[in-house]
């Protein structure tokens, strides 16, 4: 089948309450997301649906703003519902599940599918877990529809003739929201004789191996979950481990070695672009290569002002291929990205400025 075209102008964009369609065969789950819905002022639940082939005649008829969907459900099950959905008319969703066995799996697959965020469903009895479920939620579907309805806040900037001077090289890549398909396709476009690559991607813990092990096996460079105290090596990347901030510092040869490390979340996150890129600056400044990608959220944004301010050359994911437009959002409007640029140019962009040249401009 073939669905309408989507609305151009969002409800978050008008500043009309945010349409959410659930779909949901649980009666007790569809009525708790309602109710949620019903206690935002700025949110209203326009319709309910048990499985995919009601879902799909809603959102034909009711052209929501937003869909809660949940990913096991009679007859077609979420994960080829999404597919369809997102290949037939692109809508925002934000899936809400509870964890099963497949759950790295299921989280990996809706994320590469255009899934915006995947919130678990509360815990029965847990204490404060409804409370802290609607905070994420809510959360989530704000940004999911701020994200594709927020316009660029600059221009793409003019490409200079800047270069990454000096040896000791690194490259910090930050991502969330659409970052687990972002990545991989950023990679594909580097050589193996690139600087080492530092990635955090937003991934609770249980799910990096998995995913360095994936983007290991799609690209030149190898590619591996970070180590603490492990030696950085050139044609490398480093995927910070799900739960932990990843941050860099000098070794005693004066290489470069990666620091994995528990402390507190940082922006709301563990792992943090902002630990990431703070560290970065702090150790290798001009050196640097500052890459923001698809994201929900502000992570990294400040800390990515202060990779430029060291030197850095920063680069940020345009809003037209984000599957989210948080991250690089409020890095642009940090003023922190000297360039804005389509997914599939940031890598023969980088492969550019690592080029020896003549003197760096257009810091």
């Amino acid at each position: 089948m073939s669905y309408p075209p989507l609305r151009t102008a969002l409800s978050a964009a008008s500043g009309l309450p945010l349409r959410v369609l659930v779909v949901d065969d649980s009666a007790a789950a569809r009525a708790m997301l309602c109710a949620i819905l019903a206690r935002q002022p700025d949110m209203v639940c326009v319709g309910q649906a048990v499985d995919a082939s009601q879902a799909r005649e809603m959102i034909r008829g009711l052209d929501p703003d937003v869909v809660t969907l949940d990913m096991v459900m009679p007859g077609m099950d979420g994960l080829d519902f999404l597919e369809r959905l997102m290949r037939l008319r692109p809508t925002p969703v934000v899936v809400v599940a509870a964890p099963t066995r497949q759950h790295q799996t299921t989280v990996l697959r809706a994320a590469a599918l255009g899934a915006v965020a995947f919130v678990d469903k509360p815990l029965p009895g847990g204490a404060g877990a409804v409370e802290g479920f609607e905070q994420r939620l809510v959360a989530c579907l704000r940004e999911a529809v701020r994200g594709r309805s927020v316009r660029r806040a600059v221009g793409h900037a003019e490409p200079s003739v800047a270069t990454v001077t000096g040896g000791g090289r690194l490259i910090a890549i930050g991502a969330s929201t659409g970052g687990t398909e972002a990545t991989p396709r950023l990679l594909a476009r580097l050589s193996n004789a690139v600087p080492p690559v530092l990635i955090v991607q937003h991934m609770p813990a249980g799910f990096s191996a998995r995913y360095a092990a994936r983007l290991n096996t799609l690209g030149p460079l190898t590619v591996s979950e970070a180590c603490d105290g492990e030696p950085l090596q050139a044609g490398h990347a480093y995927v910070a481990p799900g739960g932990l901030h990843l941050s860099v510092e000098r070794g005693s040869t004066g290489g470069y070695v990666a620091r994995v490390s528990e402390g507190e979340p940082v922006q709301r996150h563990r792992p943090s672009v902002d630990v990431l890129f703070r560290s970065v600056a702090k150790v290798a400044g001009d050196r640097a290569i500052g890459i923001m990608l698809t994201g929900m959220g502000g992570d990294g944004a400040q800390a990515m002002r202060l990779l430029r301010d060291a030197g850095a050359y920063n680069l940020a994911q345009d809003e037209a291929t984000s599957a989210i437009f948080g991250m690089p959002r409020e890095a642009i409007r940090a003023g922190a990205c000297q360039e804005v640029l389509p997914l599939d140019a940031i890598g023969p962009r980088v492969m550019a400025l690592l080029r020896p040249e003549t003197s760096p401009a257009g810091r």
